[in-house]
């Protein structure tokens, strides 16, 4: 058991999901990050599982112990992803396979398997990360896009039907943000991307912090079903 309100982050081991492990903590969270791989960050309030989210048993046994040890659970961050940027006729078929199920059927499941510990819990919250390919259609990434827009219209409608639980439910789309996603991606490519935002720079984790600062505080009881992309783009 922990006095601290309990948050979930998928895919914390590195990235965007680390920094928000971290932030959460500042927040005074006690955070259960997971991941497939193991960690060397280390907290008092962290604990680390290695969780395949595409697993469903893997996601029943992570949830079962927050129940168990931690007594509850007031935010769940889905952010455990895969992208791939590839022309559609040189997609294989199996990284279409890959991407819906890590990108939404997992957030399905973790989100559906976590509404159960939430409806217990005052000021309920889940986060999901889309991107701003959907918006802005972006090729090379038809089924990325395409699985990110899957998780916008899934955010709408388990906000919907988990509001009489209490529970919100929000995305995120970050612009590019400089992890290892985009590693392997052209800088002549970003730099195009980045060229179509309002705000014409990477984003910071900062930026995405002030967000789920937004859609995680008590105070936002009222936010639920929206999508927010950051750098200016619609």
């Amino acid at each position: 058991m922990t006095d601290r309100p309990v948050a979930v982050v998928t895919g914390s081991r590195k990235g965007i999901g680390l920094s928000l492990a971290r932030y959460l903590l500042e927040a005074g969270f006690h955070v259960v990050g997971c991941s497939r791989g193991t960690t060397d960050f280390e907290s008092e309030h962290y604990e680390h599982h290695q969780v395949d989210v595409c697993v469903e048993a893997d996601i029943l046994r992570l949830l079962k112990h927050v129940r168990e040890k931690r007594g509850g659970l007031r935010v769940l961050i889905n952010n455990a992803g895969i992208a791939m940027m590839n022309h559609c006729l040189l997609t294989p078929t199996s990284a279409v396979g890959a991407i819906l199920e890590t990108n939404v059927t997992a957030t399905f499941v973790l989100s559906r398997e976590a509404a159960k510990l939430l409806r217990r819990t005052p000021h309920a919250r889940i986060v999901n990360l889309s991107s701003v390919a959907v918006p802005l259609r972006l090729e090379g990434e038809a089924i990325y896009a395409a699985s990110k827009a899957a998780v916008e219209m899934l955010t709408r409608i388990l906000a919907k039907e988990l509001a009489p639980m209490g529970i919100t439910c929000n995305a995120l789309g970050p612009t590019p943000v400089e992890t290892d996603l985009i590693r392997n991606v052209p800088s002549e490519k970003l730099q195009q991307l980045v060229s179509l935002q309002a705000v014409r720079r990477y984003a910071s984790m900062e930026d995405i912090h002030n967000v789920i600062d937004f859609f995680v505080r008590p105070e936002s009881d009222f936010i639920t079903g929206q999508v927010l992309y950051l750098g200016g783009v619609s």
